[in-house]
């Protein structure tokens, strides 16, 4: 099958991937820039973005949305006119703040999950950057797009379907995700762009729908796009990369990972994710691990009865302290068993 460009608007990838954006400090200006430069769109999280800055300790938001235009000139600056964007959580504490600076720094695209980005046309009016929700089921992308179309007489630049295999918080329960099979979440996705296609006719133009969680080889890329998806989504692939702005112990988890050590978790968000079994989880599974510091970064986390402080717990593990950290990771992490770069990536995937 021939991998088309993807076009977004006036943005033209030359391949038809999206990297997803993995928080914290695991994909920052480094990953995103090269896999923009190869061709992709990169994607920086803007999640605690600012965690090795020295003002973080005392002024946690500040410091992350300095942070964020930091980043995007640096990826800029390796990503030879490449397509840099950056993954904003609903759920951040202060999102509006975090969305303009993300305009300010001059990201080609937002995508927006953890919640319905509501506000998101508003809080971009008036900049030229593209922006997606992250959407788990067909109700999500009609109530989202509905609402966009109603109150903003706008609608999607693209959208992102994100299934049941994906690494990090999920829209699922736990018995969705054990419950929910390839050809269910197939059907998902056929629904999605059967929705999309209404709002491609209102305002005609091309919605491109990319589809996330799981996307391993180049077979499952031609999958998604034999089914009418425009693109894929991918992560967990590119942590173990030399570009990835993980510390080196946290990539090596995933190498070391086997598909026994990949669980389902409850996140202090108070959703499921899915991360590698180390002592950290163990700890949490034997009660509430105390919080003596709140970082800021959520806006429904109450330090005084979170199960465990989730920035604290992804700040180690993206440290290279393994033991002590949380280590979200995809449903195939444990498919992956050495280091490459994203050039081999597009390599293998593309050429």
């Amino acid at each position: 099958m021939d991998m088309n460009p993807l076009i977004i608007g006036n943005l033209k990838a030359r391949f038809p991937i999206i990297q997803g954006g993995m928080g914290v400090g695991v994909s920052r200006w480094r990953l995103a820039g090269s896999v923009a430069r190869e061709g992709g769109i990169g994607i920086i999280s803007t999640a605690q973005i600012g965690y090795d800055e020295p003002e973080f300790e005392r002024q946690q938001i500040s410091t992350n949305l300095k942070a964020i235009k930091k980043h995007m000139d640096m990826a800029r600056d390796i990503a030879e006119g490449g397509i840099v964007g950056v993954n904003i959580m609903v759920a951040t504490k202060q999102y509006d703040s975090y969305v303009k600076a993300a305009c300010e720094a001059g990201a080609d695209v937002i995508i927006s999950g953890a919640g319905l980005p509501i506000t998101l046309p508003e809080l971009t009016n008036g900049y030229s950057v593209k922006i997606a929700p992250i959407v788990s089921s067909l109700k999500a992308a009609q109530v989202i797009l509905k609402m966009w179309d109603r109150k903003y007489n706008r609608t999607a630049d693209f959208i992102v379907i994100e299934g049941p295999k994906a690494g990090g918080h999920l829209a699922f329960t736990k018995e969705q995700i054990a419950g929910i099979t390839e050809s269910d979440f197939d059907n998902i996705i056929r629904e999605v762009i059967g929705c999309v296609k209404e709002y491609e006719h209102k305002y005609q133009r091309n919605i491109p729908v990319i589809v996330a969680g799981g996307i391993f080889d180049r077979e499952d890329i031609e999958h998604v796009l034999s089914l009418g998806a425009d693109g894929v989504q991918m992560a967990t692939r590119f942590v173990v990369t030399e570009e990835c702005d993980a510390n080196e112990e946290f990539k090596k988890a995933y190498i070391d990972v086997k598909r026994d050590d990949i669980e389902i978790v409850t996140s202090p968000v108070g959703m499921p994710g899915r991360a590698i079994h180390n002592p950290f989880i163990a700890k949490t599974k034997d009660g509430r691990l105390p919080v003596d510091k709140c970082f800021r970064c959520l806006q429904h986390c109450n330090p005084m009865d979170t199960p465990y402080c989730i920035t604290k717990s992804l700040v180690n593990a993206v440290n290279g302290n393994i033991d002590d950290g949380l280590i979200f990771c995809g449903e195939n992490a444990y498919r992956l068993n050495k280091m490459t770069t994203v050039k081999g990536i597009f390599k293998e995937l593309f050429y």
